[in-house]
């Protein structure tokens, strides 16, 4: 059996770039019809947009202004290039947010992540996301379609009829966060049901501890993957598994170009730094251009493709959230507050803004990595630091590479004990 969905999975990873760079310009200029994107792209010329380096030129638009974009201009903020009569289903997310899908087949791309948990045509597999307003379940439905399998449309809740449907229908896997599932399992234990069949799983929208990996793998379900989608992108990447064996990292979807940048900046970060997830989705009706997650990652830099066949990009997986906005002396500091002081003073390889002391006396700390932390001046970054914050700060110099790689521009530290 076949370990990859199609040959897009296995292209070399040379003609995967050379073709996604050459569908930006339409994908750029299918964006530009929308009153949203056209406000928000100007007069760029999408013929131009050929490059990583001249997408990184485009603003990021982060999932945090949605909201405010969608209020003014209801019920999308004008970024979708279908009208939304058009479209095949409306969600609402908490907020309100408002999500669309179009009209094609498998739309949120997830038979790529199903396939690799393992479902094939004449599988059964029980959908245990919810129903209700979000996209998680219709974006399982749309890939079981497109795989040809068979899904009990279980939802969230109801934990005795989960476990009633698993032992009378006998299912071979479970879709759903990974708590549902351990709940599920405790429930049928407690019933002294036998849900036995249920031998693979693919679970999102939690972090999966290995913990709880390993505790899956002692009750029966020893196949897990998680794949790391949203209800605007859908899937992004994915686990996979090979000879039994989880796979490092997360494979990136065939349709996305994956960016990761500095948190509070649009700037591209290198393979290994962990920084926000930004995300350029190829939609035919939501065309998301440097969609700004707010998830924190990092590209694998291991040279070698997955052992599972596939040769796109691998990244770390979600690793926390990159809006570290805090607020001192009732102030609200912004990452993109620390990444304009460090704009301004080139001596600076990389920053991080640390917060110590106690609510109300608190002392704010930009550690700065430079070449010759002996041979700093810290004089002029302080001014800066009190110009662009309004706030007094220190300036501590340490040596380049000192500060961890975490994706953190400010770190609060203080005893709120």
């Amino acid at each position: 059996m076949p370990e990859t969905l199609d040959h897009l999975e296995t292209r070399d990873p040379a003609q995967r770039e050379r073709e996604l760079m050459q569908r930006l310009p339409q994908l750029v200029a299918q964006a530009k019809r929308a009153p949203g994107w056209a406000r928000i792209l100007g007069d760029i010329d999408a013929s131009s947009i050929t490059s990583r380096e001249a997408l990184a030129r485009l603003p990021v638009t982060r999932k945090s202004e949605l909201k405010g974009l969608q209020q003014q201009d209801k019920p999308f903020g004008g970024l979708t290039s279908t009208p939304p009569r058009e479209l095949s289903r409306i969600y609402m997310s908490p907020g309100p947010i408002y999500d669309a899908e179009g009209r094609s087949k498998d739309w949120w791309r997830f038979s790529r992540p199903m396939y690799a948990a393992g479902v094939r045509a004449g599988g059964l597999l029980q959908n245990c996301f919810s129903y209700h307003f979000t996209p998680a379940a219709f974006m399982v439905e749309a890939g079981a379609a497109q795989l040809g399998c068979t899904v009990i449309p279980a939802g969230s809740g109801q934990t005795e009829m989960q476990v009633q449907a698993m032992a009378d229908l006998k299912p071979d896997t479970y879709v759903g966060t990974p708590s549902f599932l351990k709940i599920i399992i405790e429930k049928a234990r407690e019933m002294g049901a036998d849900i036995s069949s249920v031998k693979r799983a693919m679970v999102s929208a939690e972090a999966l501890p290995d913990s709880l990996r390993r505790w899956f793998a002692e009750h029966g379900v020893t196949d897990v993957i998680q794949t790391y989608a949203s209800a605007d992108l859908g899937n992004i990447a994915y686990e996979t598994r090979s000879n039994g064996q989880l796979n490092p990292g997360m494979v990136l979807d065939e349709d996305v170009i994956l960016e990761i940048v500095r948190p509070g900046s649009g700037d591209p970060l290198p393979p290994g730094e962990v920084g926000e997830v930004v995300v350029t989705v190829f939609s035919p009706d939501y065309p998301l251009i440097r969609f700004g997650t707010g998830d924190l990652s990092a590209i694998m830099t291991d040279a070698a493709p997955s052992p599972c066949g596939r040769t796109n990009t691998r990244i770390r997986g979600w690793m926390g959230r990159a809006d570290q906005t805090t607020k001192v002396r009732a102030m609200f500091v912004h990452p993109s507050q620390v990444n304009e002081v460090v704009r301004r003073h080139p001596e600076i390889v990389k920053g991080r803004l640390v917060v110590t002391g106690t609510i109300a006396d608190e002392t704010m700390t930009l550690h700065c990595e430079v070449d010759d932390p002996g041979a700093q001046d810290a004089s002029r970054i302080v001014a800066t630091i009190r110009e662009v914050t309004k706030l007094r700060g220190e300036v501590q110099f340490v040596a380049r590479g000192a500060l961890p790689n975490d994706g953190k521009i400010i770190d609060d530290a203080r005893d709120y004990s």
